[in-house]
């Protein structure tokens, strides 16, 4: 004991005592992460974590448990979002054993390799299927199907549509919704873009038919005033287009209500599995605009800035794949390299 205080490796055996659901709690409490991000943390850590490991004590958990834990989510989960998933649980005992609560990180001889993060083509609804489904939605959102479809807007993105994002032939995307929009304590109602500070915006081309659905939903269903605040506590105003008309359904729409009405239009238009699940997700409409732009020849360096990805390798990952040409010029290169000269 003596020869480990020494060193800077004892570990006061009642600070190991704390069980993984409160460490995981108070771990996440100290973070400064985005909206979306702490939502995606604190979703995982309940209905994974938890669940799981929760009542064991910090210092209990070994590696077997971990590998165990890994196994169980990697039933329920893609590989891309497992590996997500588990540099977070790697985290939470890094930050345990920093913090001295343990001695040895049970996470730290467990493989955690990154999956493929390319799109599947099934996740990729044809254009008939795409129609279907805005056939099928609730009246008052079918203009969402539209721009995530043929503007590539994230959910989130498609939701927070306001009075001013059309601009001519292009859509101006400054805002995002806030996953708690839907509660009435909620004042910040609208955010800033995934990855970008208040003030940034993307500009995406919008195409002639968009802009024609833009204008008929708005004198279909009038938009409405939205006053809210940013995160300094100044107060906006913007007239938004998917605000709820009836009394009881929220103050806004989020990502996580509007799955309700998306599950609902697969169904009607039979966009579903063996199970009777939807065969889609709202971001699969995302998905249809990037390939459908890359298949027609647009450089993926534009597809990526008009997605709003974080950087070009993030566009590369999942959709690379889906650049014929590049194949194509590929096995044409080698070809010429390797035939014998005339």
């Amino acid at each position: 004991m003596e020869a480990d205080k020494d060193e800077g490796l004892y570990v006061t055996p009642d600070a190991g005592k704390i069980t993984v659901r409160a460490y995981a709690e108070d771990w996440l409490a100290r973070r400064i992460v985005g909206e979306s991000t702490y939502s995606n943390y604190k979703g995982f850590i309940d209905n994974h974590l938890v669940p799981r490991l929760g009542r064991k004590t910090i210092a209990g958990v070994t590696k077997r448990d971990i590998e165990h834990f890994k196994a169980a989510i990697a039933q329920e989960l893609a590989a891309s979002t497992v590996y997500d998933r588990m540099k977070v649980v790697k985290h939470i005992f890094w930050s345990a054993k920093e913090e001295k609560r343990i001695r040895e990180d049970p996470t730290k001889d467990v493989k955690n390799a990154p999956g493929n993060r390319g799109v599947d083509e099934d996740e990729i609804p044809t254009l008939g299927e795409v129609r279907l489904l805005h056939q099928h939605m609730s009246p008052q959102y079918k203009l969402t199907v539209w721009l995530q479809a043929g503007a590539g807007l994230r959910v989130s993105e498609a939701l927070a549509f306001h009075v001013g994002c059309l601009r001519v032939d292009v859509i101006r995307v400054r805002w995002q919704i806030n996953a708690k929009a839907n509660r009435a304590d909620c004042k910040t109602r609208l955010i800033p873009l995934k990855h970008r500070e208040e003030g940034e915006y993307r500009d995406v081309p919008a195409a002639g038919f968009l802009c024609a659905e833009i204008d008929a939903h708005q004198e279909a269903w009038k938009s409405i005033p939205l006053t809210f605040q940013n995160a300094a506590g100044k107060t906006r105003q913007v007239e938004v287009f998917f605000a709820p008309r009836e009394r009881g359904k929220g103050i806004m729409l989020t990502a996580n209500t509007y799955w309700y009405h998306f599950k609902k239009a697969c169904r009607l238009a039979g966009l579903v599995d063996a199970d009777g699940k939807p065969k889609y997700h709202p971001h699969s409409l995302r998905h249809f605009f990037a390939s459908t732009a890359l298949a027609a020849g647009i450089p993926i360096h534009e597809v990526s800035r008009w997605l709003g990805h974080r950087s070009i390798k993030t566009t590369v990952d999942i959709y690379g794949h889906l650049v014929p040409e590049s194949w194509d010029r590929c096995r044409d290169i080698i070809q010429t390299a390797f035939e014998p000269a005339a």
